[in-house]
């Protein structure tokens, strides 16, 4: 007899094709707020476009803070820091996510907190990748990935202007 799988929950599927992830999830924060590991898989796979070895590692505001203070010189907690540490395949890096402000953000933005950190996941992938938002050429290469992969998912553009 089959087993039910829960709603949504990724189905088993055969041998993959495309980029390769392997991705390490870390909780380091008491947020009630946060998504399942299976949720975070599927969003960072849907934005690799090279084989990668990522660690994601959902924080606190004060380790939030602490990393963009001691790595980027801001003294305040930001959604996601993204820290590449090789660019030859496979890449390597860590993607940091505050998990509180996610969820702080997604309520002021009228998003569900599933899209945003959805959003955010594939925003540190993509900058992982090389991608980046400084110019704003650049940022509109990113966005228009960012809302492709993000539609694609089944959320709604991120970057819509609310109703």
């Amino acid at each position: 007899m089959p087993t039910k799988r829960a709603a949504g929950a990724p189905r088993k599927a055969g041998r993959r094709t495309g980029p390769k992830l392997t991705l390490a999830v870390q909780y380091a924060t008491r947020s009630s707020r946060v998504p399942a590991r299976w949720q975070l898989r599927r969003w960072a796979r849907a934005a690799t476009e090279r084989d990668a070895r990522v660690t994601l590692r959902l924080v606190g505001k004060a380790e939030g803070r602490r990393l963009n203070r001691q790595f980027r010189g801001r003294d305040y907690a930001t959604n996601v820091l993204t820290f590449a540490y090789t660019e030859t395949d496979p890449l390597s890096g860590d993607i940091v996510l505050c998990a509180p402000l996610v969820v702080e953000e997604a309520r002021a933005q009228g998003k569900t907190p599933e899209a945003h950190f959805a959003h955010l996941v594939v925003h540190g992938l993509l900058h992982l990748q090389g991608y980046d938002h400084e110019r704003a050429g650049q940022a509109r290469v990113m966005e228009t990935r960012e809302t492709e992969i993000v539609t694609r998912l089944g959320y709604p553009d991120p970057y819509a202007l609310p109703a």
